[in-house]
């Protein structure tokens, strides 16, 4: 882990796309600013781990709940080959 220190004003920059500015300190609070690219996509850590989880809970438990879909498709005619 890199570690910084940086006064309020100051900036760092990550690639050549995103900066971080620290804009204000309110006791054990900090203010971030953060400019990048709008398909850099950017999360708190706590909702990203929530995002992750609720990813994790849609998946199919395993490949064998589809494994009849092909059979079911072709029954209602939507897969005839023309």
């Amino acid at each position: 882990m890199l570690v910084l220190t940086r006064k309020i004003g100051e900036t760092i920059r990550i690639a050549d796309s995103v900066t971080v500015q620290v804009l204000s300190v309110r006791g054990s609070q900090v203010s971030l600013g953060i400019v990048a690219p709008a398909d850099v996509r950017i999360f708190r850590e706590e909702l990203y781990r929530e995002i992750e989880s609720q990813n994790q809970n849609a998946q199919l438990p395993d490949a064998e709940s589809l494994a009849g879909a092909e059979e079911v498709w072709k029954e209602y005619g939507h897969g005839k080959q023309r």
